[in-house]
């Protein structure tokens, strides 16, 4: 059978795998039919991401077909489109009796600490799928993405504040997870403004969202009087950052309005660094934001079924799975103007 592995950095191989087995008690077996491409694989790919292991079968944004089930499955039958849930939590660690299962202690996502759907099928847990009759398999492939959008703008809250003025919200970076946080947070009340280094992407966010409160980072000392400009010189109350980049995630608490929480969506290995007065002086809250919760996937299905969320911008690229090893290094070069990827596996 067919598979792609990503066998050590900037290093992918087409490779035969088994067959696998009929699913067992609990179980799916399930054809992938299109994967999105994301931030981790990039960084998976070019040997970055904290938490990957060379070598490995990426894949954890996908869209797929259920072939069968194992005995005791009932939330899927064989034939349903589903988008899959790529979480594999215990449900018997501390996290995982607090409810938080996007933190299980010993949490094992597929595609980055387990093989993934990079290949014509597999077996997972049926508990795990999402289905949809309405959805194609490329919208089911966004679910997940979207779903770490979801889960970021739940843990800052931005609306309305205590005092009924609306939140000025921030998100910086206009990748794939910055634009999934947007989804989410444009069905706030809050005010919103976006910032990146890369013009084409507020570009981007101005036409298809029609965000016009864009920041273009420059370093330059710019960006703060465009953010003062936005919010009358209070500056945020919500910010979420969705770079992975140290020098953005260290400078972004200078960017918060007194009593506001800074929200880590992005993930770096890299040591973040800030004179402590900088987040004593707004008495700031920081928070990280991990993967996300399973009803994030069932909302988010409704919301694109509703048209809601139209995820018709977001694919900017396409390749087949007999062109991925070709294609997929420009899908880590931003001249590239790659927004999302998708590989079509079947």
């Amino acid at each position: 059978m067919r598979a792609i592995q990503i066998s050590e950095p900037k290093q992918l191989k087409r490779i035969e795998i088994d067959e696998p087995s009929a699913p067992g008690v609990g179980q799916a077996l399930v054809r992938t039919h299109r994967m999105g491409v994301c931030g981790t694989d990039i960084s998976c790919y070019l040997g970055k991401f904290p938490f990957f292991d060379f070598p490995r079968i990426p894949g954890h944004e996908l869209g797929v077909e259920v072939i069968a089930v194992g005995e005791g499955v009932t939330n899927v039958k064989a034939g349903d489109r589903c988008s899959v849930e790529p979480y594999m939590d215990c449900g018997e660690c501390y996290a995982c009796r607090r409810g938080a299962l996007n933190c299980c202690q010993r949490l094992k996502v597929i595609g980055v600490m387990m093989d993934g759907g990079l290949c014509d099928s597999f077996l997972l847990r049926a508990d795990k799928l999402h289905r949809s009759a309405q959805l194609s398999y490329e919208q089911l492939a966004l679910v997940e993405t979207l779903a770490i959008g979801c889960h970021a703008n739940d843990r800052g809250a931005p609306g309305s504040g205590k005092f009924g003025a609306a939140d000025h919200a921030l998100i910086i970076g206009m990748g794939p997870i910055g634009l999934a946080t947007l989804e989410f947070a444009r069905l706030t009340d809050a005010t919103i403004s976006v910032m990146d280094m890369n013009e084409a992407r507020l570009d981007f966010v101005r036409q298809h969202y029609g965000i016009e409160n864009t920041v273009l980072f420059k370093g330059d000392g710019s960006e703060i009087d465009r953010m003062q400009q936005v919010t009358g010189g209070d500056l945020y109350q919500v910010i979420t950052d969705a770079t992975g980049n140290k020098h953005s995630m260290s400078a972004a608490l200078t960017y918060l309005a007194p009593t506001g929480r800074l929200v880590y969506v992005g993930i770096t290995t890299d040591e973040l660094s800030f004179k402590h007065p900088t987040m004593h002086r707004p008495e700031a809250t920081l928070l990280a934001s991990r993967n996300a919760m399973p009803t994030d996937f069932s909302r988010i299905i409704g919301l694109i079924e509703d048209g809601t969320i139209n995820t018709d911008p977001w694919v900017t690229h396409r390749t087949g799975f007999d062109a991925v090893l070709d294609d997929f290094d420009a899908f880590t070069r931003p001249e590239s103007g790659v927004i999302k990827a998708i590989i079509e596996v079947t």
